[in-house]
């Protein structure tokens, strides 16, 4: 049975009452006591999905905790369904938004070991969980990470494709590879770098601005290819292209926080990455792809993150 079909199976029993061979299908996989699942939603029907893939993964964590930013009544449905097949869910409504916000209030309710994070928008690989928490047991001072390939007719905005393993010591100069849809850590981890920044200056680059907390903090990022997830891509032009723009005035929130701290080394990084939009604001002026709006949002948020450095 291919995986669309089983995907649309499941979807076609997830909130309703579940056939025997339904049933039989998703029958309780063997449970990581140690190891607590995290998912941030705002009530994307494409929760249902990703809720799917980790049903029908190899391993099921000992509590799967979704942090719910919508008003959506679904979501508790959905959990119910997955709870009367025997995985532990937690329903955790929210009223803050952000990911960042979300990643913050399911961590706090995590009582193992360890924790997984994906997003609602990704469907994990059959064997993900086994494999992240193989990683975490043999690197329990590292933060584990890997690949989220695109997946669906929609282009992707954000992925990480990297094929061969990577262990970072410290933040690089151009960018750390971190995939924040896409990662795994002991609680004492988490604890040496501190949670997640949900300021809204950075709401959309909240996982760079952590990946090069946690390496200042001594603490590694392993990234490597057998934790697997795939970013189904939904948006269409329009909603990419203000994503995009996000993403600029986010990560110029993350570096003006640093610059407005004297961080030289923040300082070195946005040279080399504003030569770089450079380069690609006058190659897309000669292809005819205006890149100006991405310029502009960098700077603005420069602004503000420089303005929340002084807050902090």
């Amino acid at each position: 049975m291919s995986s669309q079909v089983r995907s649309e199976l499941v979807s076609d029993h997830i909130t309703g009452d579940l056939s025997s061979s339904t049933r039989a299908f998703l029958a309780p996989r063997p449970v990581l006591n140690d190891l607590t699942m995290v998912i941030p939603t705002i009530g994307r029907a494409i929760l249902e999905r990703c809720l799917y893939h980790i049903a029908i993964g190899s391993a099921w964590p000992a509590q799967l905790i979704v942090v719910d930013q919508s008003s959506s009544p679904t979501i508790a449905a959905w959990l119910a369904s997955l709870r009367a097949l025997g995985l532990v869910t937690e329903h955790v409504p929210s009223s803050h938004r952000g990911k960042a916000a979300a990643l913050n209030r399911g961590i706090e309710g995590v009582k193992t070991r360890f924790v997984a994070i994906t997003d609602d928008d990704c469907f994990v690989e059959t064997n993900w969980l086994e494999n992240m928490a193989d990683c975490l047991h043999r690197n329990p001072e590292a933060i584990i990470t890997g690949p989220a390939e695109p997946e669906g007719e929609e282009e992707v905005v954000a992925v990480v494709t990297v094929h061969a393993p990577v262990t970072s010591r410290r933040p690089g100069l151009k960018f750390d590879i971190f995939c924040g849809s896409n990662m795994g850590a002991a609680i004492t981890a988490i604890e040496r770098g501190g949670l997640f920044d949900d300021d809204p200056c950075l709401i959309a680059a909240e996982d760079c601005e952590w990946a090069y907390r946690v390496l200042r903090a001594g603490v590694n990022i392993i990234y490597t290819p057998e934790v697997g997830v795939r970013h189904f891509g939904w948006r269409d032009a329009n909603q990419r292209a203000s994503r995009h723009r996000e993403y600029a005035r986010s990560l110029g929130g993350f570096w003006g926080k640093y610059l407005r701290r004297g961080d030289w080394f923040i300082a070195l990084r946005l040279v080399i990455a504003l030569l770089r939009t450079l380069r690609r604001w006058l190659l897309g002026l000669l292809i005819g792809r205006h890149e100006r709006a991405y310029v502009t949002d960098l700077l603005s948020g420069i602004v503000a993150g420089w303005r929340k450095g002084r807050r902090t």
